[in-house]
């Protein structure tokens, strides 16, 4: 009978001992938990400007909640965003900001990179500084595919073109390289540059591949226009290179990006981009 309660006691030690070991386990996993809770990469973009980025009222295809709204962003931009995240092992949070809005969101701290087709000048890197590119984008023309303008085969042909471009941009500029042209007012954004154009307010839509492929692609009565490199708009590296404008001084930021940026290809570049203008929603 002794030994008989010795072993019931030493049983009830034993399971004692586990029982504590076990709640000494979980709240160790908990604590552990609240120490380390998943970072968030907060991204800033017009999400209007396809295919780099626009707004959709679903998650379809992979889109991803706006902060602060019921819509959702997509194109290429949440496609590399999402890549970035996903290496740093972050949280994609993304903020529509208006263009001009995007280097002051950056150096205040709202958001921690611009990642908005937004190219690599001397200018901006004033104020913020920029990845390795994760685009490089050609300078083409965008016109109504039953115009004289879809007939050129240089920027010399569009003589006496009636064109504008998207505003606080360098390809804006590059209007002044078509002869005779006749230069209107920039245009906030992508889809007011195509109803200008179909309406017939201006006659040429000077932009990048990107932008011009996907509106063609949406819209059947308009062309994109290329040129043989020694006849086609004269461009920097300013003019084609598209970076991520992140806080100056983030080096921790700028390598843990650049590090997954320099493991791609341009044409990686090319097949995500080609991916984002198919699922545009004015493509479908």
């Amino acid at each position: 009978m002794c030994n008989m309660k010795k072993y019931l006691k030493l049983a009830l030690c034993c399971m004692m001992v586990a029982a504590m070991a076990i709640m000494a386990g979980c709240g160790g996993s908990s604590e552990k938990k609240a120490e380390a809770p998943k970072k968030v990469l907060k991204v800033g973009m017009e999400c209007a400007y396809a295919p780099y980025n626009w707004s959709q009222t679903s998650a379809e295809g992979g889109a991803v909640k706006i902060a602060g709204s019921n819509e959702y962003a997509y194109g290429y931009d949440v496609m590399i965003a999402k890549k970035l995240a996903d290496s740093m092992g972050a949280t994609l949070e993304v903020h529509k900001i208006e263009w001009d809005g995007l280097p002051p969101a950056v150096v205040s701290g709202k958001i921690d990179a611009a990642i908005a087709g937004m190219s690599i000048t001397s200018k901006r890197k004033e104020s913020v500084d920029f990845t390795k590119p994760y685009y490089y984008a050609t300078v083409v023309a965008l016109v109504k595919k039953d115009s004289p303008q879809a007939q050129a085969k240089s920027v010399a042909d569009l003589k006496g073109s009636i064109a504008t471009s998207q505003l606080n941009t360098l390809l804006y500029g590059q209007i002044d390289q078509v002869p005779d042209v006749k230069k209107l007012p920039a245009i906030d954004n992508v889809p007011g540059m195509i109803v200008a154009l179909k309406s017939g307010k201006c006659n040429l839509i000077v932009t990048d591949i990107p932008t011009a492929k996907a509106a063609a692609f949406a819209n059947p009565d308009l062309t994109m226009v290329t040129f043989p490199e020694d006849k086609g708009f004269k461009t920097s590296k300013e003019d084609v290179e598209i970076g991520i404008a992140i806080k100056k001084g983030n080096k921790e930021l700028a390598d843990a990006m650049n590090k997954v940026l320099s493991g791609m290809t341009e044409a990686d570049f090319n097949k995500i981009m080609d991916e984002a203008i198919k699922k545009q929603p004015l493509a479908k």
